[in-house]
């Protein structure tokens, strides 16, 4: 196992040491990046609201220094007031055994006035599809990414119930901690049809924007524009009025107000410009954008005289 020198010692003792919460993960609360961060995260939110979260993938010394200092060789890893609890299979089995609840010193969330809608259209597709699975309920799932699931299976003993004339559903608490205020419409669109789910919950994303709308938005100075080019991509062809990526301007970026700030990424033809769009909303910015077809696309269809390449 990896040796801990002793900076990097000192940096884990002080996080786990100054938070009552600390889980070390791959993603962040908002963004689990593996499926068993997802699961911990989502056990950890029927106890507490915000937990401390240390991204090993941003860190790769403290993705191999934590399993050395922990002396456990997975991630992610779970520290309670100090002490090491364990992974996600740990956070499980204490969660299930009703003592995850004694550690945190808090009392299991309850969401028995979770409320969601389904509408009349949709539970008549849905009933049209119970026919092949009598007497089973309809249990709906909402993972930490707020992706969906729509399936038939019978309740479980923790499970939510909610009644909509003859259908049962049934959701798993920690679908049900990311569920209230959803609804679910049937939607038909020409020759398509199919569910439709709301949910106020989610998180925002990255929106993708034209060339013709950004350009609106500069010319009102509503937008901030990063091209996250190198600088040699840079001297062939920009945009004026866009704001080069380099670590001087990154300060000033996570100093800016993350609730109205709109932030729009540019690259060449916008695939660098996403990754780059994904990072930052996954730092808190609520207007993230990412401009679609980049600045090969900025030329075509709005300004002829920046130079295509």
């Amino acid at each position: 196992m990896t040796e801990l020198d002793q900076g990097l010692r000192d940096e884990l003792d002080s996080i786990v040491q100054n938070h009552d919460v600390v889980l070390f993960m791959k993603g962040n609360q908002q963004f689990p990046q593996c499926g068993f961060s997802a699961s911990a995260v989502g056990i950890l939110g029927q106890y507490v609201d915000t937990i401390k979260t240390v991204n090993v993938l941003e860190r790769p010394d403290v993705r191999a220094g934590i399993k050395a200092y922990s002396d456990w060789p997975t991630i992610p890893q779970l520290y309670i007031k100090g002490e090491f609890m364990g992974g996600s299979d740990i956070i499980r089995e204490m969660d299930e055994a009703g003592e995850l609840a004694d550690a945190l010193g808090v009392e299991k969330k309850t969401y028995d006035d979770v409320s969601i809608d389904i509408t009349e259209g949709a539970v008549k597709a849905i009933a049209d599809a119970a026919a092949a699975n009598p007497g089973l309920p309809l249990r709906l799932e909402v993972s930490p990414r707020f992706e969906y699931a729509l399936h038939f299976e019978a309740a479980k003993g923790n499970d939510i119930k909610r009644t909509f004339g003859e259908l049962n559903v049934v959701l798993d608490p920690q679908s049900a901690s990311r569920a209230d205020g959803l609804s679910i419409d049937y939607v038909t669109e020409g020759e398509q049809a199919g569910f439709k789910i709301t949910n106020p919950n989610e998180p925002a994303t990255v929106k993708q924007i034209s060339p013709t709308a950004l350009k609106a938005m500069m010319d009102n100075g509503d937008a901030y524009v990063v091209d996250v080019r190198t600088p040699a991509e840079r001297e062939q062809a920009v945009i004026e009025g866009t704001h080069l990526l380099d670590a001087s301007l990154e300060p000033t970026l996570m100093g800016m107000d993350k609730e109205n700030t709109h932030l729009v990424f540019q690259c060449h033809h916008g695939g660098r410009s996403q990754q780059a769009a994904n990072y930052f909303l996954s730092q808190g910015f609520k207007n993230v954008y990412n401009l679609t077809g980049g600045i090969d696309a900025w030329s075509q269809e709005v300004d002829a005289t920046v130079p295509r390449y």
